[in-house]
């Protein structure tokens, strides 16, 4: 076992390393960002109207509304990555981790609108009447040739081995692992109990998903950023000279991460601010566009652009606040008074907030806040996964799926997942090769797709009739409405017998 975890953690070095996942991460963010005119800094208002106040297209095609993907998205995104995640950046790679954990975000807005136009543009509608969309799909429905078969397949099988991982056992050993260390609940308890709470979602789809996520993703952030904000105000006085040792930190590199070295020290603070970011964020995962494909949403670009957000929340917004609060309360170079030895990453957090908030209220906040959200994670990781076995095996697995999906919950609370966290981070990143350099060869089509429908709604205020008006004609429009698959010769898409129904018309 010992042998077998050197050699992960190896190949994680390298699929994480400064030659492989960190230039094509950033390469490819800022390339998006560039062809689409800084779209994350010009639509980012709107956006966040559209998603968060308007919350839906009415009359639009879809399985859940445009706020219900995003809260689906967030709920994938927001988990431990946002608390032991950033910890982690910051006990190895110090305060200026948060630095490149906030570019990472910034440049992956673009990646994250690319992959959500994506994911709506090339979706189909399967075998039970929903939608289906995502990288599995549109790699190869986008990219012509073996090239985008084999990239379509790749992220298929890459994801469904995460979803296990990222998506499931362990957020379920975080939340028994901290319920049991601040409330002394049995980690079997919690185990029985999330596999049951799982279940019971999971059996109802993506609408169940959805109806879950949109009432538990506003509450748990509203309730965790309160809680961080406080503790903000409270150490005011401290911001400055934190985002002091962060930007100088972000270019000087962690001495204790390797003992002074500067050249290393720097590659360091990069690649754990650059792994941890999208650990955090996904964007350029592919994960949100299978959520967003299921959207109701009369254009592409509009839930693009709504999924965009969801990368400035969870960066922004929430990493954030931790890092914030971890850098002004000085717990990321806390040493353990039992061991002399620095304070564990997964206690970090948690020590942050107590020293900020009055008695148990900062483990409670966390504890709290880290259950809300591994849960969600997992619920929103099981729509990906069932996706993507739809796409390898067809939809007669999904409900199987399901059920071993949410067994598999009991034995990531109840095992050691040393192991397993290894293989999360290698397939998380595997996961991302093959949906970026689709964004890359695809950039063309979505630059010219977004530049030709923000030229007629460029505040995003326009309705289905003013977008039929302008959209009429344009190629590929008909077959999208009509739940046909853009770019493909293959119909994935399920013909209504009765025609006259009005549910099948465009």
């Amino acid at each position: 076992m010992t042998d077998l975890t050197t050699i992960l953690d190896e190949i994680s070095g390298f699929v994480w390393g400064p030659f492989l996942l960190i230039p094509l991460l950033l390469g490819a963010g800022l390339y998006l960002t560039i062809r689409l005119g800084g779209i994350q800094f010009t639509k980012l208002i709107p956006a966040l109207t559209l998603g968060i106040i308007k919350r839906k297209d009415p009359g639009s095609e879809g399985d859940i509304s445009q706020f219900q993907a995003l809260t689906t998205a967030l709920a994938a995104t927001i988990g431990t990555g946002n608390i032991v995640g950033v910890a982690t950046a910051l006990a190895i790679g110090g305060p200026g981790a948060l630095f490149w954990m906030w570019m990472t975000g910034l440049v992956g807005m673009a990646s994250k609108y690319s992959e959500a136009f994506l994911g709506v543009r090339f979706r189909g509608t399967d075998t039970a009447g929903e939608k289906s969309g995502g990288p599995q799909y549109y790699l190869e429905r986008g990219i012509k040739g073996p090239l985008g078969k084999i990239l379509g397949l790749s992220f298929a099988i890459f994801a469904v081995i995460a979803c296990f991982g990222i998506g499931n056992m362990t957020q379920a050993n975080a939340i028994a692992s901290n319920v049991e260390s601040s409330w002394s609940v049995p980690i079997w308890v919690t185990g029985l109990v999330l596999t049951v709470l799982t279940l019971i979602v999971l059996v109802g789809g993506i609408k169940s998903i959805g109806r879950v996520t949109s009432g538990l993703v506003p509450f748990m952030v509203v309730f965790y950023v309160l809680g961080g904000l406080y503790i903000l105000l409270v150490n005011i006085t401290a911001l400055p000279g934190a985002f002091a040792e962060i930007f100088t930190k972000a270019f000087a590199g962690s001495e204790q991460a390797v003992g002074g070295f500067a050249g290393a020290a720097i590659i360091i603070v990069i690649q754990y601010g650059v792994a941890r970011g999208m650990f955090s964020n996904e964007s350029g995962l592919g994960s949100a566009a299978i959520a967003a494909a299921a959207a109701q949403t009369t254009h592409p670009v509009r839930q693009g652009l709504v999924s965009m957000t969801q990368t400035f929340i969870d960066t922004i917004i929430v990493v954030s606040i931790t890092g914030l609060v971890i850098v002004t309360t000085g717990t990321w170079s806390q040493q353990d008074p039992t061991t002399g030895e620095q304070i564990s990453a997964s206690l970090m957090t948690g020590e942050a907030f107590s020293h900020g908030l009055p008695g148990e209220w900062g483990h409670w906040v966390v504890t709290l806040g880290l259950v809300l959200f591994a849960f969600s994670t997992i619920l929103a990781w099981s729509y990906y996964g069932e996706r993507n076995i739809e796409r390898l095996f067809g939809r007669g697995l999904v409900m199987p799926f399901r059920i071993l999906f949410s067994l598999i919950v009991f034995v990531g609370a109840t095992a050691e997942l040393e192991v397993v966290w290894l293989f999360s981070d290698i397939f998380n990143g595997l996961m991302a090769l093959p949906n970026l350099i689709g964004l890359l060869v695809l950039s063309g089509l979505i630059a010219r797709e977004t530049k030709f429908y923000l030229q007629h709604d460029p505040k995003l205020e326009a309705d289905k009739d003013q977008i039929e008006a302008f959209m009429a004609g344009r190629p590929g429009w008909a077959e999208w409405k009509s739940g046909d698959v853009i770019g493909s010769s293959r119909n994935y898409g399920v013909k209504p017998k009765d025609t006259t129904d009005s549910r099948h018309m465009p």
